[in-house]
C-alpha cells in the first residue's frame, strides 16, 4: 500500500491547463508500461456529482512520457467552462495486472482562479 501524498491544484479559468509530477518510489522513477489512470474532482468527498474527470482513456492524463511521469491536461476551452470553484480529487493508478490492482498516489484540493478576459 502507499500512501497518497497531498497536493493543492489551481486551474486557471480559459487557460491551458498542465500538470507533471514525477513519480520515483525509493528513487526509481515508476514503469507506467500498460497502466490506466484516473482522476475525479468533486465538491467533497461525499458529494455524487463528478465535476471534472481525467483519465488515460480520455486524454486527461498521460503517463510515463518520460520515465515515471503523470502529465495532467485540460485544454483551455475546457478550463473556460467550468463555473464551479474548487473541490477535491485523487489520482489512482490501475496496474497492468489488471482491474483489481489499484493505488491511489496523489489527492489533495483543487481551486480555481476565475477569468476576467474572456473572448
Amino acid at each position: 500500500m502507499t500512501l497518497p501524498i497531498k497536493r493543492k491544484l489551481t486551474i486557471l479559468q480559459g487557460a491551458t491547463f498542465r500538470k507533471r509530477w514525477t513519480w520515483k518510489p525509493g528513487g526509481v522513477p515508476m514503469d507506467f508500461t500498460g497502466c490506466k489512470a484516473r482522476m475525479q474532482v468533486r465538491a467533497e468527498i461525499g458529494s455524487t456529482v463528478v465535476l471534472l474527470e481525467l483519465t488515460t482513456e480520455n486524454g486527461g492524463i498521460v503517463l510515463g512520457a518520460e520515465p515515471g511521469t503523470i502529465d495532467l491536461y485540460i485544454p483551455a476551452t475546457q478550463t473556460a467552462a467550468i463555473s464551479w470553484e474548487g473541490g477535491v480529487f485523487d489520482l489512482e493508478i490501475q496496474y497492468a495486472s489488471g482491474p483489481d490492482d489499484v493505488d491511489r498516489l496523489i489527492s489533495g484540493s483543487v481551486s480555481v482562479s476565475r477569468e476576467v478576459t474572456r473572448v
